[in-house]
């Protein structure tokens, strides 16, 4: 599922007003990707992650109605790693600035809904050996602090 900001910020619209959402999330993963237009015999032009950060205030609803993983790049807020672990969820990184690479591995897209916003609308995506890296994980372990520690220690052993 890709849903970015405004997108995010429609759902959450719905939810306190007690109204379904256009997608069942038990069990989804949100993409945090914004895709440009696709080019011809393509479904979807480059469709690289974008900075998960913007979502922390708005991740726990996601997390409450089901969802399992969540996808984008960069740090999430202390709080969204409690909330990932006492959800049963992970957080999921894809590299920064392989947009096109990434849209390439998307073969199927479906507007479920507000086309209006462009490449933030909500639209469901069928890929196909999408590469990303378990971030941070149900036991509490994140790539972002143990890294590079690890690196420090044994440069040679990554």
């Amino acid at each position: 599922m890709a849903a970015r900001d405004q997108a995010h910020k429609r759902l959450l619209a719905l939810a306190m007003d007690d109204k379904p959402w256009p997608f069942d999330p038990l069990g989804q993963i949100i993409y945090y990707v914004g895709p440009s237009p696709a080019p011809p015999g393509r479904v979807i032009g480059a469709a690289g992650p974008t900075t998960a950060g913007r979502m922390d205030a708005m991740t726990l609803p996601f997390l409450e109605r089901g969802v399992k993983a969540l996808l984008g790049k960069g740090r999430r807020a202390p709080k969204v790693l409690d909330e990932l672990k006492a959800h049963g969820a992970v957080y999921l990184a894809a590299v920064g600035g392989a947009g096109a690479f990434y849209g390439s591995l998307i073969k199927k897209t479906t507007l479920l809904a507000w086309p209006e916003l462009g490449p933030e609308a909500l639209v469901s995506l069928m890929v196909e050996d999408f590469p990303a890296m378990v971030v941070y994980d149900l036991a509490g372990f994140d790539l972002y602090e143990s890294g590079p520690k690890a690196f420090a220690s044994n440069p040679a052993a990554l």
